[in-house]
């Protein structure tokens, strides 16, 4: 044990001397954690921490300090280049607060906590769970889908580093859907076994990224065998029975001959000045010194950081360590417990008697409720009240503006003869109410304590030795969506607090909260006055709200980019479509064949299952990149040039989602490249059956002349999607009476002779048909579902976030931007060829795929896919029969035969195929494939 003196009086001693738990490590670990006891079936004991600002009322500028002070070590231990890309992230509930004030002590890095409460209309972007908790499933509910995508540092920041499965856990998610190089787990103190502690340099080799972890200090738990059946044994010999909730919220006594006084009191405000020095965590940031942070090398483990470097923190003492002459001179006075009242307050200022301070106990007499108060903080607006949704430095700057105001009308609302003051936060709500306790620490005369209440119901034992000695009940109050239940504040009651100004989200400014036993209620039973600030609850906009059915939008959303929907960088394309991220749309192939063809669905109403290329597939991709990035280097060139040339100097691209966007984006490089000119682009939805999304084109005729715009898709196969595109355009002119869109589609290549604005006719491997979403900016194919999308709606899609580390998107562009310096004379000379030439369609792979379907016996053209690409899809989303490849046809058809043996498909080569390669389907073995209406094919 860690008990210097034998005057001190650990808050850990209670559990210890019942059960033999003990704290082994740091001399500060006694200082900074107390132990208590909770009915939980995984981890009977808790380590209370005195700094955290969750169960212990402590000084805010302390709260704050401990975790800036992390946030600084971390920062000089990563670098300021490595800082400015990392994202901290921290874990509900106990760490939102923490987290917080560690990425404010990097400065640069954004932030994000895990939350319990799901929130409508936002996708999530992973989860994990927490192994001791008694509430373990955590959400990431990012703005930004993009938060966690990069190679930057993820910081961790829990509040205590126990077992480290929470983290691993964490990492091993989130490692898997964004891989990095580099991890950073924070904590305020580590406490792993000798066990656990070497788990992280393995998991670090096993995933083949650095993990460093930074404390304040480190020990373990001695835990001696039994300890969770006797702590839950212990727990029900002093839980209260049958007694109402008054009674119910100060602690079981100890024995009489005990005088205990709160944890509460374990300040450092409670110590001289002499006995407590100044932690450089106490400062507030604008305190420390830049140079400041050398003192604490980031890769040291706290236990490394001297005596004087760290000195004990305000709530770091025992209340043992105050001498009776240092007591405060008022009720509730530093160092003493105030005497629980027998009525609604006290009527004298006669401080409690310190040598021998009163246990607080449950009042006798009916009780007259203290005053409640609303206080406008008046609240920054589209200031994000935490890291819920994503909090950035940007962020960060408004809110430090706006403090000293929201700060002075606190103070201004408090009582004039108001000495000791509770400012009480909310659950995940940590960081908005702690920052303006530090704020209000400033600014006012009297004793500022903050903490929040909690979910975690914990047992409350009257005793000096144990950290829990009152716990005050109430219900939930923001329709949690676990259900009702009961909440926490605890070492509040009794505790002597002038005024408690309860800080809330408007999410949980309910009835509940206003109902006669709701929170402010229940607190005005122990304080005279009870200030109730609420802070809106920040939800992200939707990306796009749908109109009322049978009503049109009078304005249809604005375009979705990158990086919040697919990997493309903002001004490469705006997708006009909607995002549907959220929700499971993918089936396994069969399945998706077989419901084509037993209840008449369409293809466009479900997704494949996203192809996962092997490594040997993914060296064939990159292999082919290198070989054609010349050849198409060349086709988008010479299509742009003819498209400028006929179509219009200044077009706008529109490019048929999925399979036409990355050519879009080459043919806007290039006319940048050649011309300096940034052309429009966007992506849109076309279904086979379906037509165009109408909804985006009433967008593009809204905000360009149609005449300017230019439909851009991959390839041609047999033609099918340009006819099409011909007939949605004819049938959308008759209904909406807009007319001047162009269906002739640009292509890169159009080995079917399908249309005339092209850039080779050559059948060759285009490497971004080998893959699926991963070289597509990580979008599905488009989604067209009755229940998904309505009559106003655009058409939607998926973002495949989760792939980010398999994305090759930006890799194939830039290989094939690479290369058009070197292609530009060779553009100009093909550009000038087909301009002269007569480029009308003959639709001669038309006629080849109606005599491939009566030789093979299949007797539906919609059953062959002509062309490396369409083969390629065959192969990557159907069910397929078997692939022609033209004799000879070489190493553009590499990819083709290795997807066929992967399989089970036979590869036949055939002479005189007017293509590189043919992939067939056949009824028999896909039980039902798509016609060209998109519905099942009847054999």
């Amino acid at each position: 044990m860690n008990i210097a003196g034998t005057n001190r009086v650990w808050s850990g001693s209670w559990v210890t001397e019942r059960l033999g738990i003990e704290l082994v490590g740091d001399d500060r670990l006694t200082e900074l954690l107390g132990l208590a006891l909770r009915r939980n079936p995984k981890r009977a004991h808790l380590l209370v921490s005195n700094v955290l600002g969750k169960h212990v009322p402590q000084a805010p500028s302390v709260v704050y300090g401990y975790g800036f002070t992390l946030g600084r070590r971390v920062r000089e231990l990563l670098g300021d280049d490595d800082a400015g890309a990392a994202v901290v992230l921290g874990y509900a509930e106990t760490a939102t607060g923490l987290g917080h004030s560690v990425a404010d002590g990097l400065a640069v890095a954004p932030y994000l906590h895990s939350t319990r409460r799901p929130v409508p209309g936002v996708a999530a972007a992973g989860g994990f769970e927490e192994s001791h908790s008694h509430a373990t499933s955590h959400l990431l509910l990012p703005e930004d889908p993009a938060l966690l995508v990069g190679d930057g540092p993820l910081v961790l920041v829990d509040d205590e580093f126990s077992t480290g499965n929470t983290v691993l856990n964490t990492i091993r998610d989130l490692h898997e859907r964004y891989p990095r190089r580099r991890y950073v787990v924070v904590a305020l103190v580590d406490m792993r076994s000798p066990e656990d502690a070497g788990r992280l340099d393995v998991f670090a080799r096993e995933i083949g990224a650095r993990v460093d972890l930074v404390t304040a200090a480190s020990g373990t738990v001695r835990l001696p065998e039994g300890v969770l059946e006797k702590g839950q044994r212990l727990v029900t010999e002093h839980e209260p029975r049958n007694v109402s909730a008054a009674t119910a919220e100060t602690g079981e006594h100890a024995s009489t001959d005990q005088a205990p006084t709160l944890p509460e009191a374990q300040s450092p405000a409670n110590a001289s000045t002499d006995q407590a020095a100044t932690l450089p965590g106490a400062q507030s940031p604008a305190d420390v010194p830049t140079d400041e942070a050398a003192t604490h090398p980031g890769a040291q483990s706290p236990a490394d950081i001297s005596t004087d470097q760290a000195a004990t923190h305000p709530g770091a003492q025992s209340p043992a360590d105050i001498s009776t002459d240092q007591a405060a001179t008022h009720p509730g006075a530093r160092g003493t417990a105030r005497p629980a009242p027998t009525g609604p307050h006290p009527t004298t200022t006669t401080p409690a008697t310190p040598t021998a301070p009163v246990t607080p106990t449950a009042p006798t007499a009916p009780l007259t409720p203290g005053r409640i108060d609303r206080v406008d903080l008046r609240w920054p607006q589209g200031l994000p009240d935490g890291g819920r949704h994503g909090f950035t430095p940007a962020h960060r700057a408004r809110l430090e503006h706006a403090l000293p105001a929201m700060a002075a009308r606190l103070a201004e609302a408090l009582p004039a003869d108001a000495r000791r003051v509770l400012v009480l936060g909310f659950e995940e709500l940590m960081y908005a109410p702690l920052r303006l306790a530090r704020e209000l620490e400033q600014v006012v005369e009297a004793e500022v304590r903050y903490s929040t209440t909690t979910r975690s119901p914990v047992l409350a034992v009257d005793d000096p030795g144990y950290a829990i000695r009152t716990r005050l009940a109430f219900p939930a109050h923001d329709d949690p969506a676990d259900g009702p239940g009961e909440r926490y504040a605890y070492n509040v009651a009794g505790a002597g607090f002038d005024a408690v100004v309860a800080v809330v989200d408007s999410t949980a400014d309910t009835p509940a909260l206003r109902a006669p036993d709701g929170l402010p209620a229940r607190l005005a039973e122990h304080t005279p006055h009870v200030l109730l600030a609420v802070v809106p609850s920040y939800v992200p906009a939707p990306l796009y709200v749908a109109a009322p059915p049978g009503e049109r939008p009078a304005m249809l959303p604005e375009p979705l980019r990158g990086p919040a929907f697919s990997s493309y960088a903002p001004d490469e394309v705006g997708w006009l479509l909607q995002d549907l991220s959220g929700i499971t749309l993918e089936a396994p192939t069969e399945e998706r064949e077989e419901a084509v063809q037993s209840g008449g669905a369409h293809y466009a109403e479900s997704l494949p299952v996203e192809y996962q290329p092997s490594e040997h597939y993914q060296q064939l991709f990159h292999a082919a990149l290198h070989s054609s990035a010349s050849r198409i280097a060349r086709a988008v060139g010479a299509v742009t040039e003819v498209v400028l040339a006929e179509r219009s100097p200044r077009p706008v691209l529109v490019s048929l989602a999925r399979a036409g966007t990355p050519v879009g984006v080459l043919m806007r490089r290039w006319a940048r490249f050649r011309h300096g000119l940034e052309l429009p682009h966007y992506a849109v939805s076309i279904v086979r059956g379906r037509g165009i999304d109408a909804n985006a084109l009433r967008w593009l005729a809204a905000h360009h002349d149609p005449a300017d715009v230019v439909f851009v898709d991959g390839w041609t196969g047999k033609g099918a999607i340009t006819r099409e595109l011909a007939d949605a355009i004819e049938e959308f002119e008759a209904a909406e009476g807009i007319t001047g869109f162009d269906p002739e589609i640009a292509v890169l290549a159009d080995p079917g002779a399908c249309v005339r604005t092209y850039g080779t006719r050559e059948d060759f491997l285009i490497p971004s048909a080998c893959l699926n979403s991963t070289v597509s900016g990580l979008i599905s194919r488009t989604v067209l579902r009755a229940d998904l999308v309505g009559p106003h709606d655009f058409h939607g899609a998926k973002f495949y976030r989760e792939l980010a580390g398999a994305d090759v998107s930006s890799d194939f562009l830039d290989a094939v931007a690479a290369r058009f310096p070197e292609v530009a004379d060779a553009v100009d000379a093909q550009a000038k060829e087909l301009l002269g030439a007569d480029r009308a369609p003959t639709w001669e792979g038309w006629a080849a795929v109606e005599r491939i379907s009566e030789e093979y016996g299949i007797h539906d053209v919609n059953l062959v896919k002509p062309g490396v690409g369409e083969t390629t899809r065959v192969l990557l989303r159907r069910v397929p029969w078997k692939i022609l490849a033209r004799a000879g046809a070489g190493a553009d058809l590499d990819h083709v035969r290795l997807l066929a043996e992967q399989r089970g498909v036979p590869v036949e080569e055939v002479d005189e195929l007017p293509y590189s390669c043919v992939g067939l389907i056949h009824p028999r073995f896909t039980r039902g494939a798509t016609g060209a209406d998109g519905r099942a094919v009847a054999v």
